[in-house]
């Protein structure tokens, strides 16, 4: 290898490294991980160790793929029993939301700043998309309705495909033979119906093809369902429609399939999304000037004020008109609305195509970002609680891939019963499993139940057994023991030891 490539895989692995140890110091004070993953791009940037990136093309394509993965994983985490009731408020938040928040940004930044109505007009499309990760990097400590949580999740989904939409057109703006409104209005309509049909098609191509698919190896259907969604990216795009949205709609409709090997699918999802995260929030970080910042300040903080005091709960209000949302609801909604890389890679696009006046307004909105979502990450926790809107019985949500187990000291243990074991015909209780062990599950013809002490196992049942860490070894020999002397095992003289030594 040359010494250039030795050089950059050593900082590019050091940086991963402190990026990923960053996750948990940021958990602790409460700031989402994004700003420090900022953080650590201007510090390897020219005002730090002195790399000079300045290359925004390449910025916005990265900033593209990462977002296709983010937004995957979106998807599939979705679940749809919690989606379904929302969508109606999600929808209207991502559609008409966006197109009020960019007005009243637009009305506000013209006036204040004195822009030229394009580029007001482009500072609200630019910030008009809330952000997943920032979002619910604080949203997942708090306790709050599921609705609530939902609504916030799907939006953030769901707003970045007309968001990117709208800064595409107003970007290109007087570059391109203008249309009439009604034009760009039936255009942008039929950009996010097809993206959904794109969608729609190859989440339940790959629901399809996977449920059928007997692939040599589990760690093959990962890599097959992200390939699904970026395919959907590929497909929308091709076809001048929303690349985004079909990603998304293609991920909930992955993420709600009966897919072989599901919970290995979504680690590494996340993984993969995290991943993503780190390295565009890292590179938007390397791409900024910070000896430009200082003059960015002002218009940041204007442009922001107008987003979080009058844009964001103007749009809510608009959008949740039709569906009788709580006053204390939709003002917690308008104050959960982060923003964060979304907005940053959305400033990108007018910069890539040198827009007048672009490097203000991506100065701008990195600076508005760092500043507000250091603002409302640290207040969301109590103004959940001053609205009332927490959920103190609500639990809160576990996942397998945030390894709940581990915390625990468990062990996940499955079991088949094979034809000829002995474990056909044995109750559950007469397993007789050691203390600190439980069957939890059984699959018996496609079917889960959770099974009593009179359960009796059948050929074919698979059984799911949370086992303590300490308790596993001993519960694996009791099974074995069973397995092959059936339920009097013991008194054959049969422990389950392995007898092949």
């Amino acid at each position: 290898m040359t010494p250039g490539l030795n050089l950059a895989l050593l900082v590019g692995a050091a940086v991963l490294l402190v990026a990923v140890g960053a996750v948990r110091f940021s958990t602790r004070l409460g700031v989402p991980s994004l700003l420090v993953y900022l953080a650590l791009g201007v510090l390897i940037g020219e005002a730090g160790l002195g790399i000079e990136f300045d290359d925004v093309e390449l910025t916005r394509v990265l900033g593209f793929c990462a977002l296709i993965v983010i937004i995957a994983e979106g998807g599939l985490s979705a679940r749809w029993s919690t989606l379904r009731p929302v969508l109606g408020l999600a929808s209207a938040l991502s559609t008409v939301g966006v197109v009020v928040s960019i007005l009243v940004v637009g009305v506000v930044v013209h006036l204040l700043l004195g822009l030229d109505w394009r580029l007001a007009l482009l500072y609200g499309a630019v910030l008009s998309s809330t952000d997943a990760a920032a979002v619910f990097a604080t949203l997942r400590r708090l306790r709050l309705p599921p609705r609530l949580v939902a609504t916030l999740e799907a939006e953030s989904g769901m707003n970045d495909a007309p968001a990117v939409l709208l800064v595409l057109l107003l970007s290109r703006a007087g570059v391109e033979a203008a249309h009439p409104w009604w034009y760009e209005v039936l255009l942008l309509g039929y950009e996010l119906g097809t993206g959904a049909a794109v969608g729609v098609g190859a989440g339940l191509a790959g629901r399809y093809a996977l449920r059928r698919a007997a692939l040599p190896s589990s760690g093959l259907y990962p890599i097959a369902v992200v390939g699904f969604t970026v395919l959907a990216y590929a497909a929308g795009s091709m076809l001048h429609a929303s690349g985004f949205l079909a990603v998304y709609v293609a991920g909930v409709l992955l993420g709600n399939s009966r897919l072989p090997h599901r919970q290995a699918i979504l680690g590494f999802a996340d993984g993969l999304a995290w991943l993503a995260q780190i390295g565009l929030f890292v590179l938007l970080g390397l791409l900024v000037s910070p000896s430009r910042l200082d003059a960015a300040v002002l218009p940041a903080v204007i442009t922001g004020l107008a987003l979080l005091l009058l844009a964001r709960p103007l749009s809510v209000a608009v959008s949740a008109l039709p569906f009788r949302v709580d006053l204390r609801e939709q003002l917690f909604l308008s104050w959960a609305g982060l923003r964060g890389a979304v907005p940053i890679v959305l400033a990108t696009i007018p910069l890539s195509l040198r827009v007048p006046g672009a490097d203000r307004l991506f100065d701008a909105v990195f600076v508005l970002v760092v500043i507000f979502t250091l603002l409302q990450a640290g207040t969301l926790a109590p103004a959940a609680r001053r609205l009332g809107v927490t959920a103190p019985a609500e639990a809160s949500e576990i996942l397998l891939e945030t390894a709940p187990l581990e915390r625990m000291r468990a062990d996940l243990l499955q079991l088949e019963v094979p034809a000829g074991s002995r474990l056909a015909g044995v109750h559950v209780d007469e397993l007789r499993l050691p203390v600190g062990a439980a069957v939890t599950l059984v699959l018996r013809d496609g079917v889960g139940f959770v099974p009593g002490p009179d359960t009796r196992l059948k050929v074919g049942d698979s059984l799911l057994i949370v086992a303590a860490a300490g308790a596993r070894d001993a519960t694996e020999r009791r099974l074995r023991a069973v397995s092959r002397r059936g339920r009097l095992a013991r008194w054959f003289g049969e422990y389950g030891e392995d007898r092949t030594g």
